[in-house]
């Protein structure tokens, strides 16, 4: 299968990209290295990399033009500036329908968006099903739900992913990587007083090859554990895991642009596509600190703004 993927060089992209490979699919990638490494897509057969941004229609067009992909994953996404409201509008929401544009201009038979827990903003329930209204209150959060609809626009098959914290290699953001960064360099931590669902790497691509299929589902759905962890308890993972033993972290409230818990019910899913994860919370945990040990971490990102302190 020929499959084009946004934002390739990403966390998700490039597993995908690895992952998919081997087993005789033809990738395309396009992205502006903004927050992906061009070192984790190298020159390799049945990969092409096209380094510009989603935001240029005419690169869009020449993409489509010159591989004429049957697939579509929309994976790229501006994140890392809370306060750059203008750039995320660019490429989450102007860039979104670009694709979703060049993809039923060229006949794409399939597309498949990643999208935020975010989008449904602070949750009325726990936990929270895919009919669940959007409510965003973030410049990613709006961002990307506006983008999403551009893809549902498009009268192509489209499944829209609203996707838990997905750990695995090249994961650089969210608190495992922060923590394990900040204490193995001897540097002090804080946990905000929230909760979130996290889903192993390994689970994500067993539900994207189901994904991808010809005849499987499309529309709104949430891929994830569908269990809350509180943030002090990756801490405590971490530090045993470092051998530091427990120790005092302060603990924050959540900030003005955070929501306390995100659990994402993926009991349709199930139905749906006869997936669920395998993977428990704390191995989850472990596998990400075993690859860090490995590789190591480069960036770390957020999607929030760091907490105000008091003088």
């Amino acid at each position: 299968m020929r499959i084009l993927i946004t934002g390739g060089a990403g966390c998700l992209g490039s597993n995908l990209i690895e992952h998919w490979l081997p087993q005789g699919h033809e990738i395309y990638v396009i992205d502006n290295f903004a927050t992906g490494k061009r070192e984790v897509v190298p020159e390799v057969p049945g990969l092409t990399v096209k380094e510009g941004s989603i935001t240029d229609p005419a690169l869009v067009e020449a993409c489509f033009q010159q591989f004429k992909p049957e697939l579509v994953v929309h994976s790229a996404a501006a994140y890392k500036d809370p306060d750059d409201w203008v750039e995320d509008a660019c490429t989450n929401v102007i860039g979104s329908a670009y694709i979703a544009k060049a993809a039923k201009a060229h006949g794409v038979k399939r597309l498949i968006n990643f999208q935020t827990a975010l989008s449904y903003g602070r949750p009325n329930q726990l936990p929270i099903p895919a009919s669940h209204p959007s409510a965003p209150f973030t410049s990613y959060g709006i961002s990307k739900t506006a983008g999403e609809q551009y893809m549902l626009l498009s009268g192509i098959p489209t499944l829209s992913l609203r996707i838990a914290n997905v750990t695995g290699p090249r994961l650089a953001i969210g608190p495992i990587p922060t923590f394990y960064k900040r204490l193995k360099a001897g540097q002090s931590c804080f946990c905000s007083d929230t909760a979130r669902d996290f889903l192993d790497m390994s689970d994500f691509l067993a539900f994207m090859d189901l994904a991808i299929r010809e005849n499987a589902p499309t529309g709104v759905f949430n891929v994830s554990s569908g269990e809350a962890h509180t943030i002090k308890e990756i801490f405590d993972i971490v530090t045993d895991y470092l051998g530091l033993g427990r120790q005092e972290v302060p603990i924050t409230p959540p900030a003005a642009d955070d929501v306390p818990v995100v659990a994402l019910d993926s009991s349709e899913t199930l139905k749906a596509f006869g997936w669920k994860p395998k993977i428990g919370f704390v191995e989850t945990v472990k596998r990400q600190m075993a690859w860090y040990d490995q590789y190591g971490i480069t960036d770390v990102y957020s999607h929030l703004k760091a907490p105000t302190t008091s003088k």
